[in-house]
């Protein structure tokens, strides 16, 4: 066997595991390539994986400050532990007068998977369960999820309560952005009011590489798990709705992540704002103007398969002053055995003003000379 033909052999990708669920799917969290899909658009009841929205806006309105860990949330009989629409579900315990802060609450929705707590937090944030599903329909909108709807915070069954796969996967990506709430999701058990209760995602026992995310389950959802784990760098999301049981969720999601982390590899290509060129600027009060990319690129691909990336800056011909920071003004592009894997645009990393009357005029002088100008 020539050398050649043992190299080819090596980044060959075998086909992706049959997986036994509803709708599933792989994504890489940094590139956002997503890996394997198999009914990721088709909308299905979330269950409990509702409360990665949940979560997210709140971790939203931390980020900003609108809203502290410590702030104390006073139970409503809405968000009681004893309301009776939540008999037989997940549940944190609370107590209806008590006061509970939104950090614990926090954690009752993440770790207990508790609709109690999620129904205190929807009330806090938005005065009323109604008027947080829309806040929580605006972030998905915003997110760019594309079929989901909800009309709870927590999960429980309703015909017009949906998501899908790759509308998970998009949140999931979300909530890894908020690194200090996402350290919730690894937490293995949470106690309040004296009640200990574990973390239902069992992969954090099994699999040191898994950090988060959160599983479901009601009659009509299945057994749901939403899941990310990093390994060697690398990290991946995956999405199993509909499995036949508890241990079948995190079988299958195994099988997703073994493959992923198997045969692909992703690489951090540029940073955003690193300065990949230096282009000539006409009419300019400075000559030249540094290009880069907004965001930080990343690519997957196949193992091995990193010496056949070709990357090209494709800048336009004539930049003319003024030059406005952060607008476009060229493409990068990084293709794969001559196929395309990024196409985004490059940007002035700062800003060039006009140049004098004398620096226009002479400009313009050069570039009737060189033809580059009708």
């Amino acid at each position: 066997m020539s050398l050649n033909v043992a190299v080819a052999q090596q980044n060959l990708v075998p086909a992706p595991p049959s997986v036994a669920a509803s709708g599933y799917l792989l994504m890489d969290a940094d590139s956002g390539e997503v890996l394997i899909e198999h009914n990721a658009d088709q909308r299905l009841p979330p269950a409990s994986l509702t409360k990665l929205m949940t979560s997210y806006v709140l971790s939203y309105e931390l980020e900003r400050g609108q809203v502290s860990n410590q702030d104390l949330v006073t139970i409503s009989k809405n968000a009681w532990a004893q309301n009776p629409l939540f008999a037989g579900s997940s549940l944190m315990w609370i107590e209806v007068g008590k006061q509970v802060t939104l950090g614990e609450l926090h954690k009752g929705v993440v770790i207990s998977s508790g609709n109690d707590a999620s129904v205190a937090v929807a009330e806090y944030l938005a005065g009323s369960e109604d008027a947080f599903a829309g806040i929580m329909n605006q972030h998905a909108q915003m997110l760019g999820l594309t079929n989901t709807h909800f009309v709870n915070s927590h999960g429980l069954p309703h015909p017009e309560h949906y998501t899908s796969a790759r509308d998970l996967a998009t949140l999931a990506r979300a909530i890894i952005g908020f690194p200090n709430e996402y350290a919730l999701y690894s937490e293995k058990e949470f106690i309040y009011n004296n009640i200990r209760q574990n973390n239902r995602n069992g992969l954090l026992w099994t699999d040191p590489s898994v950090d988060g995310l959160k599983t479901g389950h009601t009659s009509e959802a299945g057994y749901c798990l939403v899941t990310s784990a990093k390994r060697e760098g690398m990290r991946l999301i995956s999405v199993v709705m509909g499995a036949k049981s508890e241990s079948a969720r995190e079988r299958e999601t195994q099988k997703l992540l073994s493959y992923g982390f198997r045969y692909f590899e992703t690489h951090h290509l540029y940073s955003a704002g690193t300065e990949l060129a230096n282009a000539k600027v006409w009419k300019g009060a400075e000559t030249s103007v540094p290009l880069g990319v907004r965001d930080d690129v990343y690519l997957t691909i196949p193992r091995g398969k990193v010496d056949a990336l070709n990357a090209q800056l494709i800048i336009d011909e004539v930049l003319t002053a003024p030059i406005a920071a952060d607008s476009e003004y060229g493409e990068l592009q990084v293709k794969l055995d001559g196929e395309d894997e990024v196409r985004v645009p490059l940007i002035a990393l700062q800003t060039v003003d006009e140049g004098s009357i004398f620096k226009r005029l002479w400009d313009s002088i050069v570039l009737f000379f060189l033809n580059l100008v009708s």
